[in-house]
């Protein structure tokens, strides 16, 4: 979840403390959260179904990884978009598994043809994109926000 838009942009993500994920981001400070589109959607399951500690996801699931600017772990090139993220803020992983991101670098596909994102629900359901609703216009009170 977006937890500041500025500078520096922070984000917010659970993670399970039982999850390879978890322990992989308290030992290295450093993730990318990479944005997977509608058609990935069956993919995106089978991934969270199994853990890094026992495969290589990127091998398994035929995913081709691509070099991060500014962190170790990879992006994920069949993704939308990646986020290269380094730990701002760790004082809610204890109480809440929540871990507060900077967004140190960013990347969208602006070749790829399908931009509809899917959004978990929780529950094993997703909810996929649809309609844009353009209200930019009706922004006044943030002008510098609205491009």
């Amino acid at each position: 979840m977006v937890m500041q838009d500025g500078i520096p942009p922070l984000v917010g993500c659970m993670i399970g403390p039982w999850d390879y994920s978890f322990r992989a981001l308290r030992a290295t400070g450093e993730c990318v959260i990479a944005v997977p589109t509608v058609d990935l959607a069956t993919k995106v399951v089978e991934i969270g179904n199994c853990s890094g500690a026992d495969i290589d996801k990127f091998e398994v699931f035929g995913l081709t990884p691509v070099s991060a600017k500014k962190v170790k772990p990879p992006l994920v090139a069949e993704c939308l978009a990646n986020f290269e993220c380094r730990v701002n803020d760790d004082s809610l992983v204890d109480r809440y598994n929540m871990f507060v991101m900077e967004v140190v670098e960013a990347w969208v596909d602006p070749e790829r043809k399908e931009r509809r994102v899917i959004h978990h629900r929780g529950d094993g359901t997703f909810v996929v994109d649809g309609r844009v609703l353009d209200l930019k216009k009706k922004m006044v009170k943030w002008p510098a926000y609205v491009q």
